[in-house]
């Protein structure tokens, strides 16, 4: 095996390791599971929420796309899809020249995604906008006895999403509920805890499927505009303000299906190379 070269992006703090060759890696067709646990490791490893890996389509397999995204959370589990993920997948391919940009038909487990790269907004970081498909947002709202007092919605964005909404987020540790809430849902879900800003926008802390509290969380942001948009608490353009930064949402069409867009910077951090010998100890 020869060295093997890693990117690091991030996306509000959201940080992923992007794989552009990822057959210099373990598991070949599919990133090894303990191999990505080890890398997102944040102290005895690289560090990252997930590790993202650009896939090209077969010549004449039929199927429509520039490339296709292969997405681990940092327990080394397969998620479907990622706002943020795509964003730094496909900034650092466009960066690197793999891919031509600036707009990107992307395939992933959830389906067709376009990114487009619109502008740089410094030698490291650009503005990116990812049509992310449409939010299936549940006409019930389930009772979570966890947060008595919230309305909640399951919200399906081609990933699993339960979206908590009350008044203020100083009323409830996501930290505590999240890691509940996680497995309560066949092959767990995310949990997203939002209230209003006071000026049409949400306060947003999120709880991630197979990564814990991050930083944000694109899905997690469109599935949350979208609930509160279902009940009235939102229009059709939200600034979602994550932990680490804001993230712009914009939704149009049925209260309960609409299309849905997202809007955010994501950036590039840092390049690993490792060896052979690096990358065995690592599995």
């Amino acid at each position: 095996m020869t060295t093997a070269s890693l990117l690091k992006y991030q996306a509000l703090g959201n940080d992923f390791l992007v794989a552009l060759e990822p057959s210099l890696l373990p598991g070949g067709d599919e990133l090894d599971k303990d191999f990505v646990v080890a890398l997102c490791d944040r102290h005895r490893g690289v560090g990252a929420d997930g590790v993202v890996a650009l896939r090209r389509l077969p010549a004449g397999g039929g199927l429509r796309g520039d490339a296709a995204m292969e997405l681990r959370n940092a327990d080394g589990g397969r998620a479907e899809t990622s706002g943020n993920a795509l964003a730094c997948l496909v900034l650092a391919g466009v960066d690197a020249g793999a891919l031509a940009g600036p707009a990107v038909l992307m395939l992933t487990d959830a389906g067709p995604r376009r990114v487009t790269v619109l502008r740089r907004l410094d030698d490291a970081t650009s503005l990116v906008r990812t049509e992310m498909g449409t939010a299936s947002v549940s006409a019930e709202e389930p009772e979570v006895p966890s947060v008595p007092g919230w309305r909640a919605r399951r919200v399906d964005m081609g990933n699993p999403h339960l979206v908590l909404l009350g008044t203020s987020l100083d009323a409830v540790d996501i930290g505590e509920i999240g890691r509940r809430l996680e497995t309560a849902a066949p092959g767990g879900q995310n949990v997203e805890a939002v209230a209003p800003d006071g000026g049409g926008g949400l306060d947003l802390v999120v709880w991630e499927r197979g990564a814990g509290l991050t930083q944000a969380c694109g899905t997690g942001s469109c599935a949350s505009a979208a609930s509160a948009r279902a009940i009235g608490l939102v229009g059709d353009e939200v600034e979602v303000h994550n932990p680490g930064g804001t993230l712009l949402v914009d939704l149009e069409g049925d209260l309960l299906s609409p299309a849905v867009s997202l809007t955010g910077p994501a950036k590039r951090v840092f390049s690993v190379d490792l060896t052979p010998n690096e990358v065995r100890w690592l599995v």
